[in-house]
């Protein structure tokens, strides 16, 4: 048997030490980063102290199984995500609010109606000097400054004035009476 010279085997014991080291440093590295990397995520999803010093000891203490066990119970949404999503709920309610509705038949207006399209019920109308649409509660014009006369009460329907239909037995006078009696009726804002 070959006898290996003392030089050379303190040279690789030596040569061992220091990968054992480089090895033994970057586990220790890692383990470090584990718990910091936990520490930052922890602190983007809640504000609780308690659950920052928990999570971060918990990977300290157990390593990757203390990881593992945090990316299974950490809460789900960040802090800016859950913000984000509140402001995107606000706005939508700030939309919903600021929508117009009939108040006959709770049907979405828009604010330039005159009537509502589905019940012909009054929303606005129009000024006498500028001919802008008004709301009927106003008393003067805002963009003319004309006082408002009042009108209809709120809310109530307008009649429709469509001629009478045409009895299908009836004959050509009867429709022409229907017509003319039609034309004597006063137009709609008249």
């Amino acid at each position: 048997m070959p006898v290996i010279p003392n030089e050379i085997l303190n040279e690789v014991g030596v040569a061992l030490e220091l990968i054992v080291a480089i090895i033994t440093a970057t586990l220790v590295a890692l383990w470090i980063s584990m718990a910091l990397w936990t520490l930052r995520d922890i602190h983007s999803r809640t504000r609780d102290i308690f659950a920052w010093i928990l999570a971060t000891l918990l990977v300290l203490l157990t390593g990757p199984v203390g990881l593992l066990l945090y990316n299974l119970l950490r809460p789900r949404e960040t802090l800016a995500a859950v913000f984000d999503r509140q402001l995107e709920e606000e706005a939508l309610l700030r939309d919903i609010t600021t929508r117009r509705a009939c108040p006959s038949c709770q049907g979405v207006t828009e604010p330039d109606w005159l009537v509502c399209p589905h019940c012909r019920t009054e929303l606005r109308r129009l000024c006498d000097h500028c001919q802008r649409p008004l709301d009927l509660n106003w008393v003067v014009c805002p963009y003319c400054a004309t006082e408002v006369t009042p009108n209809l009460p709120m809310a109530q329907p307008i009649a429709a004035s469509w001629p009478e239909p045409v009895p299908a037995n009836g004959s050509v006078q009867a429709g022409a009476e229907a017509i003319a009696d039609d034309a004597s009726r006063p137009a709609f804002g008249a």
